[in-house]
């Protein structure tokens, strides 16, 4: 007979019961030692002792964990009724209009689903429909979903399947470690590879995210969308923007992150922070696809989504979300990380890069900062401290040594100074800092005398002047001298 007790089982328990019921394809966080998370609040987490932890990492509980505002709008609704969109409800259409609000003309005919997968494939489907072409353009290392449509445009490596025929995929446009570097021109050069491959093929869409998260959370050159747009539009593509991570006011200057690139999309998909963790997700389009789609004979519907609960999920969100300034709270708090963030990366030679807007921000990690070479365990180390001193942090990019920042919006300027003076004391114990690597001209004794003791190696230039006490002092110190190239 099943035991309904209220009985809290220990973790060695539960990964157990994990083990055999559930598919060992589905991972866990900290797998070495799990989390046992049995609550959460705002932008809190409380394991089964009590113990809070920071939330980094939850970009899904975008306004909050359990913010009583949307908990009270799901619950009221499902006391009262709870069925599909086969029945007139007022729900449905006043969220439709408010969401629709937020967009720019002509996005104006949602589709409600349950997912960001379904999002996704669905909005392929209608890029597909609309054009009668069935290649799709997607960024490498991109994540769009589960659906098998969604997986052969993806080449997430965590979850990617194989190369589709239908499938063609492009750089990431990014300027750190990327193949153009130049602030100013990285957007249209980028863009060039859009141009050959929309030529070369009969292309029905483009999809990216409006800032790669899964690719390492890149923010995409000035002008990249623009021109891109402009290349898949000029040869009968649509344009399809997958605000699943990036909308809601999250890169705190726009609403949209596709409106950081100054662009209107042709389909627009979202989940996740859509309803602060409730299952619900939606695609935005134009009438003049939604008729062509019509006029194919495609119909589509979906048992649960655009729910009457869903929709009073929503509709709390966005209310949430504009009523206590969460876009503003992302780009004042968002601001103030980035810039805390750039001075711990001087102190530190494994920071290569922060980079990000608003709360959506990552950091790479690297060995070298000159060479670049990735640093994916040092990633997990920091990682681990994070999680042993109370902050959750989570790792991703195609060479696993980013750090991803996308906590909820109501994370403060005081969690802000927690998670940098949580960061500082991590790389400060990583035994791997052995180098000094702003490059010096002249070195003298006292440079050498002044170095940290962890330090045991300091780059020069090629023409540096080493004098005979600094070289003394370093073969004391066991410090050895790299010749910058």
């Amino acid at each position: 007979m099943w035991d309904n007790s209220n009985k809290l089982s220990s973790s060695p328990e539960i990964m157990e019961e994990r083990r055999k019921h559930l598919s060992s394809t589905l991972k866990v966080f900290y797998p070495s030692n799990p989390l046992h998370i049995v609550s959460a609040k705002n932008q809190y987490m409380y394991d089964e002792s009590g113990r809070r932890y920071l939330d980094c990492i939850n970009n899904v509980a975008h306004v909050g964990h359990c913010h009583p505002r949307v908990v009270r709008a799901g619950a009221e609704q499902m006391s009262m009724l709870n069925t599909n969109t086969r029945f007139l409800h007022q729900n449905l259409v006043d969220y439709a209009r408010r969401l629709t609000a937020t967009m720019p003309e002509p996005l104006s005919v949602c589709f409600f689903v349950c997912s960001g997968s379904e999002a996704n494939d669905l909005a392929i489907r209608l890029a597909r429909a609309h054009t009668g072409n069935k290649q799709v353009i997607s960024v490498e290392g991109a994540y769009h979903g589960t659906t098998t449509i969604c997986q052969e445009i993806s080449s997430y490596s965590k979850y990617q399947s194989d190369h589709n025929v239908y499938s063609l995929r492009v750089a990431i446009p990014d300027t750190y470690r990327g193949a153009y570097r130049n602030l100013e021109t990285a957007g249209r050069e980028y863009a060039r590879e859009i141009e050959e491959k929309a030529r070369q093929n009969q292309v029905a869409a483009f999809i990216c995210e409006s800032a790669l998260s899964c690719a390492g959370q890149v923010i995409l050159p000035r002008g990249y969308l623009s021109q891109v747009y402009r290349h898949v539009r000029q040869e009968g593509g649509v344009c399809i923007a997958d605000e699943v991570q990036t909308g809601f006011g999250r890169m705190g200057t726009d609403f949209w992150g596709f409106q950081t690139q100054g662009v209107t999309p042709d389909i627009v998909t979202m989940a996740k922070a859509i309803g602060n963790g409730f299952p619900m997700a939606a695609v935005i389009t134009t009438p003049e696809i939604e008729a062509s789609v019509v006029k194919t004979g495609l119909q589509y519907f979906n048992t649960c989504g655009g729910n009457p609960v869903s929709c009073a999920v929503g509709r709390a969100v966005l209310d949430v979300i504009e009523e206590e300034g969460l876009q503003e709270n992302a780009l004042r708090v968002g601001g103030y990380l980035l810039e805390k963030l750039r001075q711990l990366q001087a102190r530190y030679s494994q920071i290569g890069d922060v980079r990000g807007q608003g709360l959506f921000i990552g950091i790479e990690l690297v060995k070298n900062p000159h060479t670049l070479e990735p640093a994916p365990e040092i990633a997990r180390e920091v990682s681990e401290k994070l999680r042993e001193w109370g902050v959750l942090i989570s790792i991703d990019g195609p060479l696993d040594n980013v750090l991803k920042i996308k906590p909820p919006m109501c994370f403060k300027r005081e969690d802000a100074d927690l998670l940098v003076e949580t960061l500082a004391r991590a790389f400060g114990s990583l035994d791997s800092r052995k180098s000094f690597m702003t490059p010096l001209s002249f070195v003298n004794q006292s440079e050498i005398l002044a170095l940290s003791s962890e330090i045991r190696e300091v780059w020069v230039t090629p023409n540096a002047i080493i004098t005979p006490s600094a070289r003394d002092a370093a073969e004391h110190a066991k410090v050895e001298f790299k010749v910058m190239n």
